[in-house]
């Protein structure tokens, strides 16, 4: 027991798609807060992840001879499981275990079987990712077992994380095979929710009508919906990232979360005084570079620089309303600088553009643009992209008259997309503000990493995010470093409108009031941090242990 009286574990394992293999958000949850854990329990934190890497090196994970040598033999030759151990390379280096899932698919329909007679879970209808997720779910699940019954005993707390619907089949197998383990389901979004918005369905003023069940089956999502709904009624402990999701746990899983987990923040890796100021040069020097070789004429260094990042989800992420907003902007005569909006969203890409590397590498000036002058990289599906048919729609053209230029960047910024060539948060550094103005967001990591870096940014409260920073004592607006819109089911023009004022408002600000929001932004991000947000995961795991504890005494 803690000094608060909560029961603590002795191990916890964690398991997630996202374990050393980054695909969005969730890999920024586990990532940042994994340093904080291990602080606490040292290895006896644990994460499982799919072996993707099999016969190539994956920067992300170390592998070990050293760790756990005499379970994994075990489990590698009395079992049959095929794992490898190591470090992943991340602040706190936790230990990983990478299990190949391959071999399950002999027994996938035994498996459902199985599910289907315990829990009901409806796996008939499944296609896409569903298999893959389940038969990694369902082999972490026997990972964990097999160390459980090899290294530990009853006398030992142990807690069991699954993330998101893909791991639910690994919390369901552990609650019948072995009880003892106290099991821990988070639902970052409802699999349902996702759906009907991105299905330009609306989805918050009905949301008390909608019959999860009935919308699953009309949207196509059976499987995925009856996996996460059935996980959340049967773990010890269910849980959700923010207030705006747990709202369609309750309506649409008709199941509300047992614990609120809000995703906190390291900012380890921020660089600080002197660091910083050069990087945050650096970074504007290259982004106006880049655009000029585009463009075809210089950009001055007086520029605001603006931007948007994250899944390529057109409507739900607020890219629509983005470019609409940029271009009422462009027609605003208030503006008093201009402007540079990034699109960094990654899609369909191909190849860097070969025309653009030679104006960058030639180091000239240029006085005539380039063919397509809104884009870094060449799709595949240039003329059915959602970004590039919304620039040709609103007449975005970015013509040297125009104040406000538009350059869409569509590919993960890795240090090796072949044109910036820099990582996601040293590009974010060259920025002066950022917009995420998104209709579906359980939390919001995106504008959480712009206000660490000092980038003010502008949100809306349906992102768990913006929730939370409007909450907060003193929240004044774009003033404390974050702009919150109301954003409804109905309101996409009244969005637009207000990013663009507050775009306009910010560009007329004096040097000392924006490094004074800088400075409030930064601040703000401070009181997100993992060291404040952790409390409420020694909560779940309190409640989990006592509903294994109840369990066993029945």
């Amino acid at each position: 027991m803690t000094a608060e009286g909560l029961l603590t574990p002795d191990y916890i394992f964690e398991s997630s798609w996202e374990v050393c293999n980054k695909v969005g958000g969730i890999y920024t949850v586990l990532s940042t807060r994994a340093n904080t854990l291990q602080s606490k329990f040292r290895d006896r934190l644990f994460f499982i992840g799919p072996d993707l890497w099999q016969g190539k090196e994956n920067p992300r994970f170390t592998e070990s001879d050293n760790l756990c040598v005499v379970w994994k033999q075990h489990a590698m030759r009395k079992e049959g499981l095929k794992i490898r151990v190591g470090r992943w390379n991340i602040p706190g280096e936790p230990i990983v275990i990478l299990v190949d899932f391959q071999p399950f698919y002999a027994w996938k329909n035994d498996i459902y079987g199985e599910m289907w007679n315990r829990y009901g879970v409806d796996s008939l209808h499944a296609y896409g990712d569903y298999d893959e997720s389940c038969m990694f779910a369902y082999a972490a699940g026997k990972v964990v077992e097999s160390f459980y019954r090899f290294n530990l005993t009853p006398k030992d707390k142990v807690v069991f994380h699954a993330n998101e619907w893909m791991l639910g089949m690994s919390a369901l197998y552990l609650q019948y095979a072995v009880p003892e383990i106290a099991t821990i389901f988070t639902t970052h979004a409802t699999s349902i929710g996702r759906s009907i918005a991105g299905n330009g369905k609306p989805l918050y003023d009905y949301l008390f009508a909608y019959n999860g069940d009935q919308m699953s089956r009309e949207l196509n999502i059976e499987s995925k919906h009856s996996i996460e709904k059935q996980t959340a009624h049967h773990v010890d402990c269910f849980t959700t990232v923010s207030e705006i999701t747990n709202t369609e746990c309750r309506e649409l899983l008709e199941k509300p979360a047992d614990a609120v987990l809000m995703n906190g923040f390291e900012n380890s890796f921020v660089p600080e005084k002197a660091d910083f100021i050069g990087k945050r040069k650096r970074a504007r020097t290259l982004l106006l570079r880049v655009a000029s070789c585009i463009l075809g004429h210089e950009l001055d260094d007086d520029t605001l620089i603006v931007g948007t990042s994250g899944r390529y989800e057109f409507r739900n992420k607020g890219i629509d309303v983005f470019l609409e907003s940029l271009n009422r902007l462009n027609r605003d005569k208030r503006l008093e600088k201009n402007v540079l909006a990034l699109v960094s969203v990654p899609g369909w890409v191909g190849d860097p553009r070969e025309d653009l590397l030679e104006r960058l590498n030639s180091m000239d000036h240029f006085d005539t643009p380039l063919e397509c002058p809104y884009i870094t990289h060449w799709l595949h599906n240039m003329t059915h992209d959602q970004v590039l048919d919304m620039l040709k729609y609103l007449g975005i053209s970015n013509r040297r008259e125009e104040r406000v230029k538009v350059i869409f960047i569509p590919c993960y910024l890795d240090g090796h997309d072949g044109i910036l060539n820099e990582h996601y948060y040293n590009i974010i550094l060259g920025m002066d503000l950022s917009v995420y103005p998104s209709y579906y967001e359980p939390w919001g990591y995106t504008p959480l990493e712009s206000i660490a870096f000092r980038v003010p940014t502008i949100t809306t409260d349906l992102a768990g995010f913006g929730l939370w920073a409007k909450s907060l004592p003193g929240y004044s607006g774009i003033e404390s470093g974050v702009e919150v819109l109301h954003r409804s089911d109905y309101n996409y023009s009244e969005v637009a409108d207000g990013i663009k004022e507050t775009i306009v408002n910010f560009s007329a600000k004096p040097l000392n009031e924006i490094l004074q929001i800088r400075k409030l932004a930064a601040r703000t991000a401070e009181k997100a941090l993992w060291k404040h947000f952790i409390k409420y995961y020694y909560e779940a795991y309190d409640m989990a242990l006592r509903h294994v504890m109840q369990r066993l005494l029945n």
